[in-house]
């Protein structure tokens, strides 16, 4: 098969090529704006994918998508913290990139989209555990960019019938993710913690987050793409909710290292709980693999002892 994968080079991306590749049968595409951000060796060695640069601005589509079976959209220019600092551009860079990718989609005959969206941001204030047919009231720009992509991959499926998947995701954390405390609070305290740094959190510590192992949600992701399912949305997650008192503990005896944390002002645009049912999921593929907290952190410190 031939896969696209746009925006590539993150977190998600890296984890979802070297899934891919495992198989000689897929020819992967990955993207991102600048080819130099792809650093994996593996991926970079594999015979199989070929790296190539996807503009955001100028959208050339047309070389990429030749060909294309599969596209997997991953591309996100901001992160749900910061998105409210520039709404406008945070609309119109996604938005736009989105609806041109889709466009070149119909226009190339791809078969399928996946579009990673956010089941922690799409929702807004709702009741926990969440399901895929709450509410959707988005407290940020993030989220609003998100679930107005989520609409338009439904227009293109109904002007044109192009099929599409939306996953709506937790919050992964793992190998391969980038601990700058902009995105992954897991990620991050566990960088922070080996490293003897003071982590800070926002409010008292009681936000309660839904946290799965990328393994377990690209396991997730690559049933949903090469299966047949049954409907268009689908949360994925652990399905259990963990407030960042209770991670920093997880963090505290996992590693058995003492962890300073200093409390600061809660911020406008974190909800007091997010956490996904992920009952429509299980029921149609089975159970999702929930790797245990403590084993992911213990996952997510070896890694960044072997790459620091």
């Amino acid at each position: 098969m031939n896969i696209l994968i746009a925006g590539a080079a993150g977190f998600i991306g890296t984890n979802l090529t070297l899934a891919l590749m495992k198989n000689p049968a897929n020819h992967i595409t990955i993207t991102d704006t600048d080819t130099s951000y792809f650093t994996n060796e593996t991926i970079i060695a594999a015979n199989n994918v070929s790296c190539l640069a996807l503009h955001t601005q100028t959208h050339n589509f047309e070389n990429i998508l030749e060909n294309i079976d599969l596209v997997f959209h991953l591309v996100s220019t901001t992160n749900p913290s910061s998105s409210n600092n520039d709404i406008e551009a945070e609309l119109n860079e996604n938005i736009t990139f989105s609806t041109r990718l889709l466009e070149a989609s119909v226009k190339h005959h791809v078969s399928k989209i996946i579009f990673i969206s956010s089941g922690g941001t799409v929702y807004g204030n709702v009741a926990c555990p969440i399901t895929e047919n709450a509410p959707t009231n988005p407290i940020t720009a993030y989220g609003i960019q998100k679930l107005t992509i989520e609409k338009i991959c439904h227009l293109y499926h109904c002007m044109h019938g192009i099929d599409y998947s939306i996953l709506r995701l937790a919050n992964p954390y793992g190998p391969y993710q980038r601990p700058n405390g902009k995105l992954g609070a897991l990620t991050t305290f566990t960088y922070k913690a080996l490293h003897q740094e003071t982590l800070h959190v926002y409010g008292d510590g009681s936000v309660v987050r839904d946290y799965i192992y990328i393994d377990d949600a690209i396991d997730a992701m690559l049933k949903i793409a090469f299966g047949s399912p049954q409907y268009h949305i689908y949360n994925i997650g652990s399905g259990t909710g963990t407030s960042l008192n209770d991670l920093i503990d997880h963090l505290r005896s996992v590693l058995d290292i003492r962890i300073d944390v200093n409390y600061e002002k809660k911020r406008s645009v974190d909800l007091p709980a997010n956490y996904l049912d992920i009952t429509r999921y299980e029921t149609e593929f089975g159970t999702l693999v929930h790797t245990p907290i403590d084993d992911g952190i213990r996952r997510t410190a070896d890694f960044l002892k072997a790459h620091s």
